[in-house]
């Protein structure tokens, strides 16, 4: 039954990153503003929360592979030092996030997404095309947003999650993801 429901899942996933059709347990619209640090406020969808563990997992897969996937891009395409660092710091920090989350998987006879949905292909193919300066003003934009969306990601399963092992995954990783998030708002302040 889990590999049913995460099969159906990794299609809701593929279609769109944000989409939750059908597997909530709860249905709510109000949202939780998140305080990430003294100048950044996520503001998290609270319905996220009642996301069962196999979709957090799938959703963490592919944003974890695309993480590393544009982190490799960044270290080659960009002009900027920061950049590239940072795109090599996507490589390390989700490239082992992303082994953890596969030894929970197996653990728990989980499938995981075996490559991107077609939003983060999308953002691949999109900054494939661009380089120097203009993929940096991009790909930067697209960290900044995908961070957002993979902190309050962390932060719900880490609160609301149900599997032990999920949750632990989600708070080990969510100041991690924290972290990347205040360094790519530095370099976006300084590439203005």
């Amino acid at each position: 039954m889990k590999n049913i429901n995460l099969l159906f899942a990794a299609c809701v996933t593929a279609v769109t990153f944000q989409a939750c059709s059908g597997n909530k347990t709860v249905s709510t619209t109000d949202s939780t503003t998140v305080k990430t640090d003294s100048t950044t406020t996520v503001k998290a969808d609270s319905s996220v929360a009642a996301l069962p563990d196999t979709t957090f997992a799938s959703k963490a897969a592919v944003g974890g592979m695309a993480e590393v996937a544009l982190g490799k891009m960044a270290a080659a395409k960009s002009a900027s030092k920061e950049v590239k660092d940072f795109g090599t710091m996507m490589v390390m920090d989700h490239g082992k996030a992303n082994e953890e989350l596969k030894a929970i998987a197996q653990k728990e006879k989980l499938m995981l997404p075996a490559g991107l949905d077609a939003e983060h292909q999308t953002k691949s193919d999109s900054l494939s095309k661009l380089s120097g300066k203009a993929f940096d003003k991009a790909y930067v934009a697209a960290m900044v947003e995908g961070h957002k969306k993979t902190l309050a990601l962390m932060q719900n399963e880490a609160s609301g999650g149900k599997d032990a092992d999920l949750k632990a995954f989600a708070s080990k990783t969510a100041p991690i993801v924290q972290h990347h998030l205040d360094e790519i708002i530095k370099i976006q302040a300084g590439l203005k």
